[in-house]
């Protein structure tokens, strides 16, 4: 297969449990690129606080291009391009947010390089943390006044199921959404038009990149798309289930190199 970009997810992919990109796959990067392969980052993460975090993880200077908040957002710094597609409409968030609002949940909005909250509690500041991005508590009321990306609800790994079963009674027959779960402490929220498909398809387009010459590397529900379409897909051993069964290839899990 003739590999002309990879994308790779960041959380549970990329970064280590710790939080890092580790010195090896630093340099299978290097490697990758000096045989003039596009390397990239798909990822759930709003592009802001990627591009504030890529010296912290080792890979400034490295990164050709993002797809960020789940391919709703793309910055290119080949091409100097900036685009966002597809934001939910704030009314129709706020309508999400009241049907789990009895819940033992929190809610958060990427935006602009910040976490946004309606309130402050132990699970936005373990996001906070665990993504190394700050979080601001703000009124909705006002903050939704606007469109936004994507709506993070944030809650307990042995609450999810509870939160997937209260997801499967939503419905607004004046908006369109999709929900997935990210991550074990994360149901996300977004435009059904918006996959990391959405966004790569836009990638591979501008830099005349077919996606048979695609490889893509991932881990959770939300990279089962990717995955499938990719000309290559590779799934981390600690991938979801869903996304490993449409795997090319599955590698170690996440503590080892991206091997290339």
């Amino acid at each position: 297969m003739d590999i002309k970009a990879i994308m790779c997810d960041v959380d549970g992919t990329l970064l280590t449990s710790d939080g890092v990109v580790s010195p090896r796959t630093v340099e299978a990067i290097k490697k990758a690129k000096e045989k003039g392969i596009l390397f990239g980052l798909s990822t759930g993460r709003d592009v802001n606080s990627v591009k504030m975090l890529l010296k912290e993880w080792g890979i400034d200077g490295l990164v050709d291009s993002i797809v960020g908040t789940g391919g709703a957002e793309i910055y290119d710094y080949v091409l100097n391009v900036d685009t966002q597609s597809y934001p939910l409409a704030g009314e129709l968030i706020q309508e999400v947010i009241d049907h789990f609002q009895d819940m033992d949940v929190n809610f958060a909005i990427p935006w602009e390089g910040k976490l946004f909250a309606p309130k402050d509690d132990r699970h936005i500041q373990a996001l906070s943390i665990g993504d190394k991005v700050p979080y601001e508590v703000v009124d909705f009321n006002e903050f939704l006044k606007e469109p936004k990306p994507k709506l993070i609800i944030v809650c307990d790994p042995e609450y999810m199921d509870q939160v997937v079963e209260r997801s499967k009674t939503f419905k607004n027959d004046q908006y369109k959404c999709a929900s997935l779960i990210t991550a074990s402490t994360l149901f996300e929220y977004m435009d059904p038009r918006i996959s990391k498909t959405h966004g790569l398809m836009q990638v591979m387009d501008m830099h005349h990149i077919d996606m048979k010459n695609l490889c893509t590397f991932g881990d959770a529900d939300n990279d089962y798309d990717m995955t499938m379409n990719a000309g290559v897909g590779v799934v981390m051993a600690n991938g979801s289930e869903k996304t490993k069964s449409v795997a090319d290839y599955i590698t170690d899990d996440n503590l080892s190199l991206i091997h290339i």
